[in-house]
């Protein structure tokens, strides 16, 4: 038998390699869906071994000009129509793909131990005895659930008493870590993140006509529509991943 040489040995062995590295599908999405998209990784997981689901999760629109500027991303999940509008009229996405994943709302959170229990949000007396304190949000200026807070409390007519009382978090997962911290008496996030958390409550729900609907639209990035992208995207759409979506509280169609 021929010898191989140790060129063609280590040929023979990154190609040996190559055949047992799993693929890789990256995943760009809002910082609410953390807890329920790793969980319906972890069950893909199950059914198809060889491919690896990563995540980034942070803000819809971080990660939206994170895409622009070319980061390798396979599918993306935002938090609103607006970043994936943003995307879209790049053409950064598959336009073919986009379709919406999930719904949710907003609440109102304080910590576990706060005295308050519950709140009439509309009546803005919660605003009020905020005094020195802050209200935790998601940066209006960029965070999809911080501009729903905003839209909110401008419909009930409240933005005006709040605008400069707001510890601006940088997405909905910092916005819920104040809260939790009890480093501020009241946070906006989504029903969703304060499930999650056993160190808040929810003290009251934003009226549903208050905001725009909550929507969670997702699509596979320009450059990136291969057939293990297809695959996890049609997961993200099958009955067993809906299954968990509404388990962590979104509301699924």
């Amino acid at each position: 038998m021929k010898k191989l040489t140790p060129i063609s040995t280590a040929l023979f062995i990154g190609f040996g390699v190559s055949l047992a590295v799993s693929a890789k599908v990256t995943v760009f999405a809002a910082a609410s869906m953390t807890d329920a998209l790793q969980q319906v990784a972890a069950d893909y997981a199950k059914q198809n071994p060889k491919n690896e689901v990563v995540f980034s999760f942070a803000s819809s629109s971080t990660l939206a000009k994170q895409v622009e500027e070319g980061a390798p991303a396979d599918i993306f999940v935002s938090a609103s129509n607006k970043w994936m509008k943003y995307l879209s009229e790049k053409n950064l996405t598959v336009k073919e793909t986009e379709k919406i994943l999930a719904g949710n709302e907003l609440v109102l959170i304080a910590p576990l131990k706060s005295a308050v229990d519950s709140v009439e949000i509309s009546k803005g007396e919660w605003i009020d005895a905020l005094k020195d304190s802050y209200l935790s949000v998601g940066d209006p200026a960029h965070v999809p659930a911080g501009q729903y807070a905003e839209e909110a409390l401008t419909k009930l007519n409240l933005w005006h008493k709040v605008k400069d009382r707001l510890a601006r978090a940088k997405d909905v997962r910092g916005a819920l870590a104040l809260v939790e911290r009890a480093e501020t008496p009241y946070g906006i996030v989504y029903s969703t993140d304060a499930k999650v958390s056993p160190k808040v409550k929810t003290v009251g729900v934003f009226p549903a006509e208050s905001y725009k609907s909550v929507v969670y639209p997702m699509a596979i990035l320009k450059d990136h529509d291969n057939a293990d992208s297809r695959d996890f995207l049609k997961y993200l759409d099958s009955e067993s991943a809906k299954k968990v979506l509404e388990g962590y509280g979104f509301s699924v169609k």
